[in-house]
């Protein structure tokens, strides 16, 4: 079996549980419904009333002057979260209890007033506070049976915490003026002692600073001058740099190229100008008129050729001047870079001398001016904290004032109730689990094979009618049938024909499954015998409608003849001897040789022999037959024994030597256990359905035959002995 039919098996089994537990399900469901109804209905009705306000952080504490950044204030992310928790503390809600005099309020009619303790935890567990998300707002909620004393003690509390945190706030800003005065005060020492240090070193070094409150330009100068010259002095190594490359590449080149490379190094002569486009006219011109066909000794080429010696000596002059007066301008510039060099190497001497002598001065004068601008800055902070003192911003402010409910809203009667069916639900299946784990009876075909290792021969529905006491056929015979068939496929011998059905305890429907499967052999064209041998209890008489005043007992006594103790019935095919009356001196006449001696004698003269029997365990009758029959078949009643018991009953059998052939599995009800309904599908369908009778007159159906008196009015017990 794969993993999806292992998982659809076991759904079906816990919906079995659920179907076959509905009952149960259904007692506790109401149950809980009833109790959460009930307690419901005495719960205290409780009105709700909240105050809308806002929330703001006190930036009023206590702050610091002395940093780079001048003013500094802490921030705390859980500003709301620690207001929650403010809110229900006893500087809050103490003051709230005297204004409403909530001891008397909350104390119960006819007792005494409570103590604050006690009001305080009351009022505390009244209380819901709620942030709205994303804002700085905040809910403060009261639960209380009086509604109108609900949105007091919320309005109350919203008015004392307003109250609370502007005295905060007034403290607040007291505390850090004064704070931020001492500051100042203390900076403003600090600034002397530097101004003083500074004139001192400035005295001392005898430096001119036109201006100590403030930097000084002046002082900068030299920098200033060091860093022209050596911007001079970078432009003049590249400038050398760039006159040694032109005259490199001026030696290297030919007259012919001369024009490209004045370009490329941006040198201007105007020979070379005019003198190359001649010469380059000349060689195009004589290239020309050789391809036409004249020779090298025509006078318009030697002609060309003379032109073109002389441009050539032109441009080598040229060249010669132009890489005189490129060296020439070289060796200037050079003599220049050295000058500018010896007067930087002075101005960096000069430089190094006049840093050493103000580095402290400076350093002095910066200290003195940063901390003058931080006292300033304090000093303006100062000030503002004085105007706030007198103009204060509210840092708690009331929006929505709480108003008194019209409805309750404790308790939430339909959340009550929702809750309440699922938890009912869960405790009644829980509990149907519980009590399906607890059960250890038989309950489905796999449970008797794998316990009790012997096949079921047939399974029987529930409320079963007596088969001789229903007109015509019906459904319910084909679940005996099929016990017929396989009584014969599973027969121990050819010539096996005495059977007895036994089970653990009475009531599990052993003597009207005995009935209809005689029966039903009978109507099969067997000669049939059936043996009330339930001499303790017995029933069958009643079943045939026979006295039991004479039969098996006066025959094992040899009181009577076996022709005289067998009674034959309105059934064709069909015998019967009754149990008869058991004296109390012959309880064990079962186990006998007299019995014996008719059962060989029954095996001969019937096709099939029936022995109704006692209940197994605790009655020796049961185990007599067993041991003398030639086939035993357990009658098992759907979840009622335990599996142990059954157990017991087949080692009963096996231990006196019976052959125990199958189980028939009894009053299953098929609605519950979907493995079963099969069973009563096929009965359906295959049953025989009756035909209307007519009537010569026409094909009105004639009225059915009724019943024989004593047949109608004989009492049955679907799932249990006669």
């Amino acid at each position: 079996m794969n993993d999806s039919s292992e998982v659809k098996l076991h759904f079906l089994d816990y919906w079995r549980v659920i179907k076959v537990r509905w009952g149960l399900i259904l007692l506790a469901f109401f149950l809980v419904m009833v109790t959460a109804g009930v307690t419901t209905y005495f719960l205290p009705r409780e009105y709700f009333s909240k105050v809308t306000m806002e929330v703001k952080e006190d930036n009023s504490g206590p702050v610091q002057v002395l940093g780079s950044m001048g003013l500094q204030r802490s921030y705390n992310p859980q500003f709301v979260a620690k207001e929650f928790q403010v809110l229900q503390t006893t500087a809050i809600l103490y003051p709230v209890i005297e204004r409403l005099d909530l001891t008397k309020e909350f104390s119960l009619p006819g007792m005494p007033p409570l103590t604050p303790q006690q009001a305080f935890i009351r009022l505390k567990r009244a209380m819901s506070l709620q942030e709205i998300r994303n804002t700085s707002l905040i809910e403060i909620g009261v639960y209380h049976t009086n509604a109108q004393l609900a949105a007091n003690i919320a309005n109350t509390i919203a008015v004392v915490y307003q109250d609370k945190r502007a005295s905060e706030l007034t403290e607040g800003v007291r505390k850090g003026l004064a704070e931020l005065r001492e500051g100042v005060k203390q900076q403003q020492i600090e600034v002397e002692q530097l101004a003083r240090t500074a004139a001192q070193i400035r005295a001392q070094e005898s430096i001119t600073d036109p201006d100590p409150e403030s930097y000084s330009p002046q002082l900068g100068r030299d920098e200033q001058r060091m860093s022209l010259d050596e911007q001079n002095l970078n432009a003049q190594k590249s400038l050398v740099s760039k006159i040694t490359v032109q005259l490199q590449e001026i030696e290297k080149i030919q007259p012919e190229a001369l024009m490209g490379l004045l370009q490329t190094l941006e040198i201007q002569n105007p020979t070379v100008l005019k003198t190359l486009p001649l010469l380059q006219d000349a060689n195009v011109e004589e290239q020309r008129l050789i391809n036409t066909g004249l020779g090298e000794n025509h006078y318009r080429i030697k002609a060309l050729r003379a032109a073109q010696r002389e441009h050539r000596e032109v441009l080598s002059i040229e060249l010669g001047t132009i890489r005189q007066t490129q060296a020439t301008r070289l060796k200037i510039e050079q003599e220049r870079l050295e000058r500018l060099q010896a007067a930087s190497d002075e101005s960096a001497v000069r430089q190094i001398a006049q840093k050493t002598k103000t580095l402290t001065y400076i350093d002095a004068k910066s200290k003195y001016i940063q901390a003058r601008k931080v006292m300033e800055s304090a000093a303006l902070t100062a000030s503002a904290e004085t105007i706030k003192l007198t103009v204060q911003q509210p840092t708690a402010l009331i929006y929505n004032k709480a108003e008194k409910a019209d409805a309750p809203a404790k308790p939430n009667v339909p959340a009550y109730m929702a809750l309440a069916g699922l938890v009912g639900l869960v405790v009644g299946v829980g509990l149907a689990f519980f009590i399906e784990y607890l059960d250890t009876s038989v309950k489905t075909l796999d449970d008797v094979e794998r316990f009790l290792q012997i096949p079921v021969l047939a399974v029987i529905p529930k409320d079963v009618s007596l088969l001789m006491q229903s007109p015509g056929d019906t459904a319910d015979a084909e679940a005996y049938r099929i016990l017929r068939a396989n009584v014969e496929f599973n027969k121990p011998s050819r010539d096996a024909n005495t059977v007895t059905l036994i089970s653990g305890g009475p009531g599990e429907g052993k003597s009207t499954t005995l009935n209809n499967l005689a029966f039903t052999c009978a109507k099969g064209g067997y000669n049939v015998l059936v043996v009330d041998a339930d001499l303790r209890r017995p029933s069958q008489h009643t079943i045939f409608d026979v006295p039991n005043t004479f039969g098996l007992t006066d025959y094992l006594q040899g009181k009577a003849d076996l022709e005289e103790v067998v009674k034959t019935t309105r059934i064709d095919n069909l015998s019967f001897i009754p149990s008869g009356q058991l004296p109390s001196e012959s309880v064990g006449i079962l186990n006998s040789q007299r019995m014996m001696e008719l059962m060989r004698k029954l095996k001969t003269q019937y096709d099939l022999v029936f022995f109704d029997s006692p209940p197994i365990l605790g009655v020796s009758d049961g185990s007599v037959l067993a041991s003398e029959v030639d086939m035993t078949i357990m009658v098992v009643q759907h979840r009622r024994f335990p599996r142990a018991m059954l157990q017991r009953v087949k080692q009963a059998v096996m231990n006196v030597g019976g052959r125990l052939i199958g189980v028939v599995l009894n009053n299953v009800d098929a609605r519950h256990d979907e493995g079963y309904s099969y069973y009563n599908n096929y009965n359906d369908y295959y049953a025989p359905r009756p035909q209307a009778a007519t009537t010569p007159e026409g094909n009105r159906p004639a009225p059915p035959a009724p019943r024989p008196p004593a047949l109608a009015a004989r009492p049955r017990d679907n799932s249990g002995d006669y």
